[in-house]
């Protein structure tokens, strides 16, 4: 991956967007449902939800607490069972019919999976660039290759410098961009985040969604954030509604665009 140019001074209204419209869905959820509970204690957290979200897209889940959210995520992450319905990812089914058709999960998200949370939970006694090469090394590289990857992506991510600083001595928005740069260390195809700014200013939070954007463009990455930050509702291409675990309603963003450039 090489370092991607920064960006230009042309304003974001005068980006093109992302031509995203032809390809091939990276996720695509089809009819899923998800209850918990049996007869009188039973909850429906998801009702038959379908979405798909191209290569290069940003999309996010909008919808009151309760509504479904963060537990179709967990679906799409194939960390929760869904009790009905599909779900392809980067081109392979790996749920028909409520029921999984891929053994090991835990492979099949470090292979396509990327996860980003509103809390960055970074190894407090690992350093930035061990924090990050760590994912590496789960997935079978060797030490020094997982290094040399994760001071790369320290790099594109501009925080470089801070690549031997403990957890506790970074800012928040550095500690963001070290969670990003964690979930992008085996280059998935596919980033889930859980309330990726909540817990940053405006100005920091721009700058983690712009990087995301960024991100999904020069990867052809599918991006999906739960998120209830209106300051960034402007970074999404669509934004899917929920609400009592129903899709409610899908949004088409006009979008900040991006440059495509090669990584």
């Amino acid at each position: 991956m090489a370092v991607a140019p920064r960006e230009s001074d042309a304003t974001a209204a005068e980006k093109p967007r992302a031509p995203t419209q032809q390809s091939a869905p990276l996720v695509q959820a089809v009819a899923i449902s998800k209850h918990f509970g049996e007869g009188e204690t039973r909850v429906d957290a998801l009702r038959e939800v379908s979405i798909d979200v191209n290569p290069g897209e940003v999309v996010a889940l909008l919808g009151p607490s309760g509504s479904g959210k963060t537990t179709l995520l967990n679906v799409i992450g194939c960390i929760l069972d869904p009790s009905a319905g599909s779900l392809s990812l980067d081109g392979e089914l790996v749920i028909e019919n409520g029921r999984w058709l891929r053994g090991n999960l835990r492979q099949l998200r470090l292979e396509k999976i990327g996860f980003i949370f509103q809390f960055h939970n970074l190894i407090p006694f690992l350093d930035a660039t061990d924090n990050v090469a760590l994912v590496r090394q789960l997935a079978g590289a060797d030490a020094a290759a997982s290094r040399a990857r994760a001071i790369e992506l320290l790099d594109y991510l501009e925080v470089g410098h801070r690549r031997a600083s403990m957890p506790a001595k970074l800012s928040g928005g550095e500690a963001q961009r070290v969670a990003i740069a964690r979930a992008l260390a085996n280059r998935p195809r596919i980033i889930l985040a859980d309330e990726p700014t909540a817990a940053l200013d405006s100005k920091r939070a721009s700058i983690v969604m712009d990087l995301l954007r960024k991100v999904a463009l020069e990867q052809q990455a599918a991006i999906i954030a739960v998120t209830h930050d209106d300051k960034i509702f402007d970074r999404f291409d669509r934004i899917y509604n929920l609400r009592d675990g129903r899709l409610d309603a899908v949004e088409a963003m006009p979008g900040i665009g991006g440059r495509r450039t090669g990584l």
